[in-house]
């Protein structure tokens, strides 16, 4: 039982810490273009033919 005493606020605290690193990812623009770098790939660079 005291186990418990130490583990929910640990819990706690990791869970807001995820919630936190989560919306800063948000906030900072990190999902703003989710299909730009798997269509990327697909694009031919005129550089690379000419090596």
């Amino acid at each position: 039982m005291s186990n418990l005493v130490v583990l929910i606020p640990v819990a706690l605290l990791l869970g807001g810490t995820g919630l936190v690193a989560f919306l800063w990812a948000l906030r900072s623009g990190q999902y703003e273009d989710l299909d730009g770098s798997a269509e990327r790939i697909l694009i031919d660079d005129e550089r690379a033919d000419q090596a």
